[in-house]
């Protein structure tokens, strides 16, 4: 199971939401009927907010007029919008070891690596959710994950904060984590387009991919 067997896709411009919703279900299902390659799909958004299954009302206090959508991937609130990479990862984990705890730490290991490529120091932090970088008063998180599974097929994924509006985020207890903030390669001085974070994930795949068990099956 290698980086070829998965369709790698860039989309320019901003993706609808719901467009992308519907095409990571319909890609969901074909993979898991064996009709349709994997799928690992970098994008944008239109500034919206995203509801997981663990959302809390109270935590969307000024939606700031951008639409909100349940998700229906794990978690709490999220922002989304232009200068965020967005990765939407359509994997099938039947074939990859059916561990969806493996395969969410791999996810974590794989923005990691690619953010030590780009110049920044991030980590996991025990009791949170996400990627997190800094210490002290500057310490802020850098990127969100947020997956569902169907059927041993992956949905959702993660995003890493580029150069977004990071006052949008204002509008929401990201994953409902109130005590910190949140910061972005730009605010850290790394002024790295998209085609550089792309590239840094695309060379960090590889690593991602052998972190995820493979089952008997397949071995």
């Amino acid at each position: 199971m290698s980086a070829d067997d998965i369709e790698w896709r860039v989309s320019e411009g901003l993706v609808p939401y719901p467009d992308a919703l519907a095409e990571m279900e319909a890609r969901a299902a074909a993979v898991r009927a064996g009709d349709a390659r994997e799928l690992i799909w970098l994008l944008e958004h239109e500034p919206l907010f995203t509801a997981g299954t663990s959302a809390d009302p109270a935590e969307l206090f000024n939606p700031m007029g951008f639409p909100v959508y349940d998700a229906g991937r794990g978690g709490r609130y999220t922002y989304h919008g232009p200068g965020q990479r967005v990765g939407y990862l359509v994997l099938d984990l039947e074939k990859r070891g059916k561990d969806i705890r493996c395969f969410v730490h791999a996810l974590e290991g794989w923005m990691i690596d690619a953010l030590a490529e780009l110049g920044v120091s991030a980590r996991r932090e025990a009791g949170r959710i996400g990627i997190w970088t800094g210490e002290g008063a500057e310490e802020a998180k850098i990127g969100a994950i947020g997956v569902r599974v169907k059927r041993w097929v992956t949905m959702h994924g993660f995003s890493i904060n580029v150069a977004p509006d990071l006052t949008h985020f204002g509008g929401i207890v990201p994953c409902g984590l109130a005590d910190f903030g949140v910061t972005s390669l730009q605010q850290l001085g790394k002024n790295q387009g998209m085609e550089a974070v792309d590239a840094a994930f695309n060379r960090n795949l590889p690593r991602f991919l052998n972190r995820l068990h493979v089952s008997q099956q397949v071995a």
